[in-house]
């Protein structure tokens, strides 16, 4: 199983991104061929040229980045093959919107109408193939991790639940290896171990990873029988690194603070920082600028729309825990909050007509521009909460002032993994991604939940 941000990831995933990739460029090369049939000295020249491929590299980046947010690489997406070719229509046609406005803004990316349309035309058909193919060739032949989970009691079951639930992977469970200190039955599991040495079972079933759930390990591990395997090259990891990698969170339940000291993570480097909050300086501004005109008619809705002023001013806990005031398009009346302070709630009655719409596409949120630009907030970050709030949590959390950190964020993990939340149960939750997020931090991190952000927001599934 491959690792990236320390999330495991599906290897037919990554080959069905490269594949396409090539698979759009192939159609565009045969367009070309296509268009100059009869002159191969014409298409030589054509394709050799230095402009014929800054088209080409245009043409694809725009196709795979709709394929993206059309879910085309998301594995779980469709359940019947009419949904997927569904999908691939959508993003055929917004792919050809997209590259229209970039042609309009960028002449000199324009290539041929006769290649362009022979490309768009033979895109779909090389997609639906490749795709067909690579299911085929995958279910046959494409590579299976065993593993072995040592231990069978409660965070043993946990690992083999989640792992069930991402058969995407192609990873096969051998089984739990029972220690000698546990007696309990793993029921609907297949428990092995008993009457035989680990390592006569690793080489029995290929084993290739194998996974440390006991809850306590102090003289019960087979440390010997482990040391030979680690050496042997099987891949030795705890329970709960494998949880957060499969989940995208860290489980509260199942870490101990041992594993925040001793674990890999958790890295700040002064450089990273620096370029971070330079970014995000560079980010705001820009920002700031281009959705100047959009607030000022958001600013006239909210005032005809309800009685009270447009902007909404909320004190939450930032950096280090210093309060600030958070900024945002006011999407509540007036009077909700004569009681104190509340949870918001799904469908929350207290929002008004022009709120609705503002949360849904997150634009309540664009006055947080001018919190980025004087330091108060990040691009990405766990969100800030309300001081009434975190009094509360931080007593019922483990480790919940650990978020306060770093900067809080316009967006963050927990927002695009966990997208709402009312209560405390869900603010746990959120702190288990937040707590991920802390782990994984870095500026290649921070642009893929830059990119799940704008896909929640085309997609209208808006945030709390």
């Amino acid at each position: 199983m491959l690792r990236i941000f320390d999330l495991y990831v599906s290897r037919r995933t990554l080959f069905l991104i490269m594949l396409e990739t090539l698979t759009v460029t192939a159609a565009v090369v045969c367009g070309l061929r296509l268009r100059f049939w009869r002159n191969t000295a014409e298409f030589s020249y054509y394709l050799g040229l230095r402009e014929f491929m800054l088209h080409a590299v245009a043409f694809t980046a725009v196709f795979q980045i709709c394929f993206y947010f059309f879910d085309l690489y998301d594995l779980h997406a469709f359940r019947r093959r009419l949904e997927e070719f569904v999908a691939i229509g959508e993003s055929m046609g917004v792919a050809s919107l997209v590259l229209a406005l970039v042609y309009f803004m960028f002449p000199g990316l324009v290539m041929g109408r006769g290649t362009f349309f022979i490309s768009l035309a033979l895109v779909p058909v090389f997609l639906i193939a490749g795709r067909r193919t690579l299911d085929r060739v995958w279910r046959h032949a494409g590579p299976v991790d065993n593993l072995l989970i040592l231990g069978d009691g409660n965070l043993a079951l946990a690992v083999a639940s989640e792992l069930r639930s991402r058969n995407d992977l192609h990873a096969r469970l051998a089984g739990l290896f029972r220690v000698a200190s546990q007696n309990r039955r793993a029921d609907g599991d297949t428990t092995t171990g008993l009457g035989k040495e680990l390592r006569e079972v690793v080489e029995k079933e290929r084993i290739s990873r194998i996974i440390i759930a006991v809850e306590d390990g102090r003289n019960v591990l087979p440390i010997q029988d482990l040391v030979r395997l680690r050496v042997d090259g099987v891949r030795i990891e705890d329970a709960q690194t494998t949880i957060a990698a499969l989940t995208g969170r860290v489980w509260l339940q199942t870490v101990k603070p041992s594993w925040f000291v001793f674990g890999d993570g958790f890295r700040r480097s002064p450089v990273s920082m620096v370029v971070k909050r330079t970014t995000d300086i560079v980010v705001g501004v820009v920002g700031l600028l281009v959705s100047l005109p959009i607030m000022a008619v958001i600013a006239v809705a909210v005032r005809l729309g309800s009685k009270g002023p447009a902007l909404y001013r909320q004190t939450r806990v930032g950096f280090r825990g210093k309060c600030f005031e958070l900024l945002k398009f006011r999407s509540m009346r007036t009077d909700a909050e004569t009681n104190g302070a509340q949870w918001a709630v799904e469908d929350d009655p207290r929002v008004t007509r022009v709120g609705r719409v503002l949360r849904k596409y997150r634009l309540d949120e664009l006055p947080q521009w001018i919190n980025i630009i004087r330091g108060e907030m990040s691009l990405v970050g766990p969100r800030p909460e309300r001081p009434e709030f975190v009094d509360e949590l931080r007593h019922r959390i483990s480790y919940y002032d650990e978020r306060h950190s770093v900067r809080p964020g316009l967006t963050g993990w927990a927002q695009v993994q966990y997208r709402y939340g009312s209560t405390v149960e869900d603010a746990v939750r959120k702190m288990e991604y937040d707590l991920f997020y802390l782990k994984n931090l870095s500026a290649l991190f921070d642009i893929v939940i830059l990119l799940k952000t704008v896909h929640i927001v085309l997609a209208g599934e808006g945030s709390k």
